[in-house]
């Protein structure tokens, strides 16, 4: 990628965005400026986009296994766990007030669970291993009869550990209660399928997968109690009220059909290797951060360097002109370190040095090159001046 200075920029940030393939954006432009009508409208215009969001509801009903009316467009990721979590609360509140989710999720979803115990819900907070997974057993015992939900993030957006749904899902079918997954990290990058893994409701989004921001689904098992969470004119099966962005689900179900190659996430696993097998070799005292292998989202490594904060680490890769992200929360104006990081089992000085770097199909060989190429002298620069190392020595 190249900004106007005609210098090569480095994006190892797509877990928290991607850009929009080109192929999406041509897929969406005709509804900027020829079809763009209002779905709900009976004219030829409305017409146009009504049969557009419809065919793109069928691609992405297609693509985790579901049928047509089971899968609700919302906003965003954000919007449908939301939706997904309040609106199963208040609908099933006569059966139970109590709700089981994890200590790594989103902060959407653990912020909303939060809120819910303002609301006199009670929420239980699964722990996970030191490679970020879900006991099966510890899902087991936490579940009671007065349970309603269960909430598991599927690939975690910061230690890209995978999650076993099958198996947490058929603890939850047998005990009657509710499964969701947040999959927006890991959708199109690894299995997804309503039946086999036995799930309730699934949060999706399109900027994860080079599709626009501003755009999301939620699958809605037929069948499921839930309360609406947005009033208006009924669209999205009265599910969702608010006019369909119609341009915008154009494009996530192009992003799904593009995405949905395979070759993409062989790709992206080959260079996510070559990362992570050449930092470890190059850089000591490095700890990598969730699993390795298959049960890692294909795209994700993170890594925690001792000494150092990553902040620093990312700063100096963004004056190379690449970008990264750090597991620590000091950027959001907060001394607390990552909670997932914390969950696994990291001391808060291993969670402040942390470094996440996420890959996309347009990653390319020589981008991954060039960040080992630089990244080890980063690290010797910072314990060089870091207080850190000094005391670790003095101790040694």
């Amino acid at each position: 990628m190249q900004d106007e200075g005609e210098k090569m920029i480095i994006y190892l940030d797509n877990g928290a965005t991607t850009m929009i393939d080109t192929e999406v954006i041509k897929e969406m432009t005709p509804y900027f400026t020829e079809k763009y009508g209002n779905a709900s409208s009976l004219h030829m215009m409305g017409v146009w986009a009504r049969q557009a969001v419809e065919e793109s509801r069928t691609t992405i009903a297609k693509s985790i296994g579901a049928k047509d009316d089971e899968i609700i467009f919302t906003s965003g990721g954000t919007e449908s766990n939301n939706f997904a979590i309040k609106g199963i609360a208040f609908a099933n509140k006569d059966k139970g007030k109590h709700i089981i989710t994890t200590k790594i999720e989103h902060d959407c979803v653990l912020n909303s669970c939060k809120w819910l115990q303002t609301q006199g819900f009670e929420i239980t907070y699964l722990p996970v291993d030191k490679e970020g997974y879900v006991r099966p057993e510890d899902l087991e015992k936490a579940i009671r009869k007065d349970t309603i939900l269960v909430s598991i993030i599927h690939g975690n957006n910061e230690i890209g550990t995978i999650q076993d749904l099958k198996k947490l899902g058929e603890i939850c079918k047998k005990n009657n209660v509710y499964f969701h997954t947040d999959a927006c990290q890991s959708y199109t990058k690894t299995e997804l399928d309503v039946k086999k893994q036995n799930l309730d409701l699934i949060t999706l989004n399109a900027h994860k997968i080079h599709g626009p921001k501003g755009v999301g689904v939620l699958y809605l098992k037929k069948g499921v109690k839930i309360t609406p969470w947005q009033h208006g004119g009924g669209h999205e099966f009265k599910m969702r009220s608010g006019t369909e962005n119609v341009h915008g689900i154009v494009g996530f179900a192009k992003a799904v059909n593009l995405a949905m190659n395979t070759k993409h996430a062989k790709h992206m696993t080959k260079l996510r290797d070559k990362l992570i097998d050449e930092v470890m070799k190059k850089i000591p005292d490095t700890l990598l951060n969730g699993p390795k292998g298959d049960n890692r989202l294909c795209n994700n490594v993170n890594l925690s360097f001792l000494y150092v904060e990553g902040e620093a680490i990312g700063a100096y890769l963004d004056a190379e002109r690449i970008c990264s992200s750090t597991g620590s929360a000091c950027s959001s104006k907060s001394l607390e370190p990552s909670h997932v990081l914390i969950a696994i089992g990291l001391k808060p000085e291993q969670a402040h040095g942390s470094l996440r770097l996420t890959l996309s199909r347009f990653t390319t060989e020589e981008e991954i090159n060039k960040t080992l190429k630089v990244l080890p002298g980063i690290i010797e620069k910072l314990r060089k001046m870091s207080p850190l190392t000094k005391l670790v020595k003095k101790m040694l």
